[in-house]
């Protein structure tokens, strides 16, 4: 169990850095010349729709129930974990490319989009500093050590948003200096995804903290977006 445990944690790294890859140079490739946008976009938005379904459907509470039926208990992360990585790697290498270009950024304007991303970046690692990367991967729950969780964080950045890994996310995808129409289609096809997907997240986090997570959402009203949503 241990082997398929620490293969799921590389699995999650390389998946994101793969990811960040191809948003940054891969989506660059253009379309081939006899190539049609309508179904470039259509392929893309089937690609992202399976990623997602199991990024949220088989992280709800009933469904984590279902699998470990099917696997020891102990796996049903490590599981997760290696689906949706290799998912994410497919959705990423074969996300077709769309024509057209939205903005190109030049010189210290392009720049200053990186700098943004960069902050997106930052804001993720501020949010995520109570999370525990092992048991998030799926490798904690093989070793057997004790993880690092803990109460309902309502600080630092969870006081501007309810989700503010997912805003780092919107950030970095909606603020590259070159936004063609590939790049464009990845960010409004994810945004969307975690929109809808939040509603479902929080519907799990009121079960597990109940009205300690009640109150922080009457105290923190934005979830995603301030002043938006």
């Amino acid at each position: 169990m241990a082997a398929v445990a620490a293969g799921g944690g590389i699995a999650f790294a390389f998946a994101l850095a793969y990811g960040a890859w191809c948003y940054v140079r891969g989506f660059d490739r253009a379309a081939s010349a006899d190539a049609s946008n309508v179904g470039a976009i259509l392929v893309n938005v089937a690609l992202f729709t399976g990623f997602a379904l199991h990024h949220s459907l088989f992280a709800r509470l009933g469904l984590k129930a279902w699998i470990t039926r099917a696997v020891p208990p102990a796996l049903e992360r490590s599981t997760y974990v290696w689906v949706a990585s290799l998912l994410f790697v497919a959705v990423c290498a074969w996300w077709m490319p769309v024509e057209g270009v939205l903005w190109r950024a030049e010189g210290a304007l392009a720049a200053a989009f990186r700098g943004v991303q960069l902050a997106g970046v930052a804001f993720t690692l501020l949010a995520a500093r109570r999370l525990d990367v092992l048991d998030l991967a799926g490798m904690r729950q093989v070793i057997g050590a004790s993880g690092a969780s803990g109460p309902l964080d309502t600080s630092g950045p969870y006081r501007v948003v309810r989700h503010p890994i997912y805003l780092a996310w919107v950030v970095m995808v909606w603020s590259a200096p070159f936004m063609n129409g590939t790049r464009l289609v990845f960010a409004v096809i994810s945004t969307i995804y975690l929109v809808a997907a939040i509603p479902l997240e929080e519907r799990d986090l009121r079960r597990g903290f109940g009205a300690a997570y009640a109150d922080y959402a009457r105290r923190v009203r934005w979830r995603l977006i301030p002043f938006v949503y």
